[in-house]
């Protein structure tokens, strides 16, 4: 953890809900999250719903601590792009935050290193908070490219970012072969991961930057395993799925970040 607390890393738990939640549905699930933990300021919390809810869920969430997060954005502010939303869009919604890359926008919508590249620089002119995601699959892992596949989403990924616009980016690292399986990476095998991430983004950027990005872990993140994941010295937060959409689980992963459940 020394590393984390020398360089004052804030952990952050964001809640992916991906393709659920009705915006009823929404609104309950952000008013249960919002009474255990609207005054929670020894982590930062961040809840993305889909974008159907969101505006309804800022409304919650005015006073509160809990931030906005999207799953998502073009690059472009405007213009003929069917089905897409803009950053400017989502910021008048009260979105602060975007997950951009995510593995299944990889898997299932043809997203590249080119398209999150596009889409992240989009989001940081816009003012939005980027969650950028690396991470390699099962085949990927067992042929022994777990660092060259996550190396390479890095380096494309955040291609032509300054220092300062990397300070404002957070990674997340998903081993996909842990998304919604249940198998997680261990913890010694996540904090590798992580330490090699932050290694390679002193290269490419500085050390000083890179000691101040927070890094998330995602894959099968739960109350059960969250202690022992963030005890690594690289890991600051989660990136949480399934766990995310109920209120009950999310919370005792927040609280045991908060050092308030042992």
């Amino acid at each position: 953890m020394g590393s984390r607390m020398g360089t004052k890393r804030k952990i952050i738990l964001a809640g992916n809900w991906k393709m659920n939640k009705t915006s009823i549905e929404a609104i309950d699930l952000a008013n249960a999250l919002n009474r255990e933990l609207g005054d929670v300021q020894e982590v930062d919390v961040v809840i993305c719903p889909a974008y159907t809810a969101l505006s309804e869920v800022h409304e919650v969430l005015t006073d509160s601590n809990i931030r906005l997060g999207a799953q998502d954005l073009h690059w472009e502010n405007a213009g003929a792009f069917t089905g897409e939303v803009s950053a400017l869009m989502l910021k008048s919604v009260g979105v602060e935050y975007v997950i951009i890359g995510h593995s299944e926008r990889r898997q299932y919508f043809g997203e590249t290193n080119d398209s999150v590249n596009k889409k992240l620089k989009a989001a940081l002119k816009n003012g939005l908070l980027p969650i950028v995601c690396v991470g390699e699959n099962l085949k990927e892992r067992e042929a022994g490219k777990t660092f060259a596949v996550v190396q390479n989403h890095c380096e494309g990924s955040l291609a032509g970012l300054t220092p300062d616009e990397l300070r404002q980016v957070v990674l997340a690292y998903e081993p996909v072969w842990a998304i919604g399986t249940g198998k997680t990476a261990t913890p010694a095998q996540a904090q590798e991961v992580h330490q090699f991430i932050r290694g390679l983004l002193g290269k490419m950027f500085s050390a000083d930057a890179a000691a101040g990005v927070r890094i998330q872990y995602g894959g099968s993140v739960t109350p059960e395993n969250i202690a022992e994941l963030i005890a690594g010295e690289d890991i600051d937060g989660a990136l949480v799925g399934g766990a995310s959409l109920k209120g009950e689980s999310f919370v005792k992963i927040v609280k045991h970040c908060c050092g308030i459940l042992k």
